[in-house]
């Protein structure tokens, strides 16, 4: 775990990243957390990282900051101070509990150096040609590196036959000695060292990475990773379900979550993502629409008369990415209950 660094004595010494990470530890964690919320990841990252290494903040240091900010002083009393608590509280307030613990991670980790930095900028074809020929194991381990954006484009990318092999890998890594992660990042590095340049990433292995993964993946490409794994292990594959959000999961939310979430998707892509749905997750949806949507919507369902599956699951597809981005950002919890009977 990274530990907080010597503060600069002056307002002056301090970089761009330094005075804004001060200004939301003064700002308190309500406010700062609007402010992430609105900002990109990589800025939020780079702020979170700042503001772990910040040191206590001498009252006069914070105040000379907030003068360059706002032309005034904005308030008395302890200036306060940085750290990794700060910084967890900030994140979950503003992205929730599991998206700020993945960003944390990656935080420290990349205080620390990681062996895969110079893949931040790597599209996934890029990736795909600097794993191409490597051993399965190898592959993994890279992808296991790879924000989860990253390696599910890499990860769909692979040929079909290899990448249920991949993805059992990775769900099932363990800790790897640091020298064989630095052999195989020194091979890669090697690879990519004419068409990219150094940049921070870090993540590990294990389930949840694999979750995040298959999570960002088209329908297609996760109905066949999740047939393929369960092949090769039916446990791994129902635990990865089991973390997983679908569309019939729609069932665990409470009443007010659903509520946002179909805000946020067209009524076009809603009627299709009911076609052939179980009673009780339409009846689950239709319950949480207005009376006038719902006539609209039922009326547009049998509008649609017979459809492909595939335009059925590509909307679903539309509702559970709505679902995702809201927990992301905090605004609706999901619950992943192991006991939950309409996991799919």
């Amino acid at each position: 775990m990274p530990t907080a660094t010597p503060t600069p004595a002056s307002a002056a010494a301090l970089t761009g990243p330094q005075k804004a990470a001060v200004m939301l530890i003064q700002m308190g964690r309500e406010r700062s957390a609007k402010v992430l919320a609105a900002m990109e990841e990589h800025e939020i990252e780079e702020l979170t990282s700042e503001i772990v290494k910040l040191g206590e903040l001498k009252p006069e240091l914070a105040d000379a900051v907030l003068l360059e900010f706002y032309g005034q002083l904005t308030g008395s009393g302890p200036a306060g101070s940085g750290g990794m608590g700060f910084a967890r509280a900030l994140l979950e307030s503003s992205l929730g509990r599991e998206k700020a613990s993945s960003m944390l991670d990656r935080v420290a980790s990349s205080q620390q150096g990681q062996p895969f930095d110079f893949l931040q900028e790597a599209d996934a074809r890029q990736i795909v040609s600097f794993v191409n020929g490597e051993h399965p194991q190898t592959v993994a381990l890279v992808l296991a590196h790879l924000r989860p954006e990253q390696a599910s484009g890499a990860l769909a990318g692979l040929p079909s036959d290899l990448q249920a092999e991949v993805a059992h890998r990775i769900a099932t890594m363990e800790r790897t000695s640091p020298d064989v992660i630095s052999v195989v990042a020194e091979t890669i590095s090697r690879k990519a060292s004419t068409v990219l340049t150094p940049q921070a990433v870090s993540v590990v292995g294990g389930v949840q990475p694999l979750v995040e993964i298959i999570n960002r993946a088209d329908p297609g490409t996760e109905k066949h990773l999740l047939e393929e794994l369960a092949k090769r292990d039916a446990a791994l594959a129902e635990l990865v379900r089991s973390q997983m959000f679908t569309f019939e999961d729609i069932l665990g939310l409470e009443d007010r979550a659903l509520q946002l979430v179909l805000r946020e998707v067209q009524a076009a892509d809603l009627a299709l993502a009911l076609k052939g749905v179980r009673t009780e997750v339409r009846d689950k949806i239709l319950g949480n629409v207005s009376e006038r949507a719902r006539e609209n919507l039922l009326e547009e369902i049998e509008l649609l008369g017979q459809v492909r599956m595939s335009q059925v699951e590509e909307a679903r597809a539309v509702v559970v990415t709505a679902i995702r981005k809201l927990e992301e950002t905090g605004q609706i919890t999901i619950r992943r209950d192991s006991d939950d009977e309409y996991v799919a």
